[in-house]
């Protein structure tokens, strides 16, 4: 009877609101950071700095190569530390001080540099600031598994994380821009949008470290970085779920990553209007349905609720290929449908991420958190990463013209063109692919009851 009422009561245990708003408040910065460099940083590139589109690509893929490399020695390492210091605060305090620095003098770029030597400065400077935004990005995604049991009890604190990230998307999407565009000089508009972006982005980065739990410290023995990458290949080759979830959720980083950078283009070549508006039309909408798609995970389960997620947006991304002859305002309403679609794309994939990390645990023993989240955000940013590059690619393709501030062009009708299959026929295609990979995710609700009750019952045990 005593092991029964533990039992009961280990499931039933309700998460504090401290907890989930001190969680939540880190999508504040992680929100800011994934969406306006993905927003502007190309644009900037191409058409403030005069960098060609396939030069711009490279840049910013390179960054985001050194982002990929890197993850999964900060996420054995943050392991390392929660072992050795019982806390994963020291990893995340120290991104939420150093982003802010690197974030702004991205954007410092002097006037009058040739465009070789400004994409050099825009390089060196990113790699840095997505560096600082990895030390807190990776064990950020490792904390749910530690601070929630349960599969419901995951849901409700990711869904609360992604209310605030699609806050801050909003808030930095449609608030960037309007920073900027309030400076008649294009450079003085980038780096006074970088210096009000990057305090806000590290104050959510500070805030939130402090819900890293403070547990017992424990010997932890010395990997080198072969092991860490070691540990990584393992987790994927040993967890049929986790790589069919990360290839998915790469998969899915690409087409949001390429419609993200194309936003900028569509709105001033196509619309021919400022960002602010089409952003909002986009998440708006993501912001009200964040909670719904909570709602729906708990009745149907959120593997069900995110293929109708991911449905929504493919199909809605799908449908503004018509921007090529009717180029309009009713395109405010598939990118609406596109934004409720992008909430559960979100939300859902990130809640079942503690559930493949427990239903590891479970069988291969615990300490792994930090090397999944160093995998799993090492394959979202490479999903963004190639989003960028794609963009860039088509651009380049359809013969997009780059130019410098103040400087005044004509794109020609083949550059408008490849601009709309960027932002419509691409994302489609490949949110399809990312259905068909995501058919093999095995894990559902009684799975990861059974390995909470298994758990508890080897601890009674003990």
């Amino acid at each position: 009877m005593p092991g029964t009422l533990w039992k009961m009561t280990a499931q039933e245990r309700v998460l504090a609101r401290t907890t989930i708003a001190g969680y939540a408040i880190g999508s504040l910065g992680t929100g800011g950071f994934a969406t306006l460099p993905g927003l502007v940083l190309i644009f900037f590139l191409t058409d403030t700095l005069g960098v060609a589109a396939l030069f711009a690509g490279i840049l910013v893929t390179g960054a985001k190569v050194w982002d990929v490399l890197i993850d999964p020695v900060i996420g054995a390492r943050s392991d390392r530390s929660l072992a050795l210091h019982g806390s994963r605060r020291p990893f995340m305090i120290a991104g939420g001080l150093l982003l802010p620095v690197f974030f702004i003098i991205t954007f410092a770029v002097p006037g009058g540099l040739g465009p070789w030597v400004s994409g050099t400065w825009v390089l060196i400077a990113f790699v840095l600031t997505a560096t600082a935004f990895s030390l807190f990005q990776v064990p950020y995604i490792a904390l749910p598994a530690e601070l929630a049991s349960g599969y419901d009890q995951r849901t409700r604190l990711i869904s609360a994380r992604v209310v605030v990230l699609t806050l801050a998307i909003l808030l930095f999407g449609a608030g960037g821009p309007a920073v900027r565009d309030a400076f008649a000089d294009p450079h003085m508009g980038y780096l006074v949008m970088a210096i009000v972006a990057g305090v806000v982005i590290g104050g959510g980065m500070l805030v939130s470290s402090f819900v890293a739990a403070r547990g017992p410290r424990s010997e932890a023995p010395r990997f080198s970085i072969a092991d860490n990458y070691r540990s990584g290949f393992a987790a994927l080759k040993r967890s049929q779920p986790f790589r069919v979830l990360v290839l998915t959720f790469l998969l899915q980083g690409l087409a949001t990553g390429v419609m993200l950078a194309g936003a900028q283009y569509v709105a001033n070549w196509v619309l021919g209007t400022g960002v602010t508006v089409l952003f909002v039309a986009l998440i708006a909408p993501a912001f009200l349905f964040a909670p719904l798609w909570a709602i729906v995970a708990r009745r149907v389960g959120k593997e069900r609720a995110f293929v109708l997620a991911t449905v929504l947006f493919g199909a809605a991304a799908l449908s503004m290929i018509l921007l090529a002859w009717f180029p309009g305002v009713w395109v405010y309403a598939p990118v609406a449908l596109a934004g409720a679609g992008y909430a559960g794309m979100q939300s859902l994939p990130m809640a079942m991420l503690p559930d493949v990390i427990s239903h590891d645990a479970t069988r291969n023993g615990t300490g792994a958190a930090g090397i999944f989240g160093g995998v799993w955000t090492a394959g979202e940013t490479t999903g963004m990463a190639l989003g960028a590059t794609v963009l860039t690619i088509v651009l380049a393709a359809s013969g997009y013209l780059e130019s410098v501030a103040g400087q005044h062009i004509v794109q020609p009708p083949s550059a408008i063109l490849g601009i709309v299959l960027a932002f419509s026929i691409v994302p489609a295609a490949v949110i399809a692919l990312s259905l068909v990979t995501f058919v093999r995710y095995p894990l559902r609700k009684h799975d990861i009851d059974t390995d909470i009750d298994t758990d508890i019952d080897s601890g009674a045990a003990r």
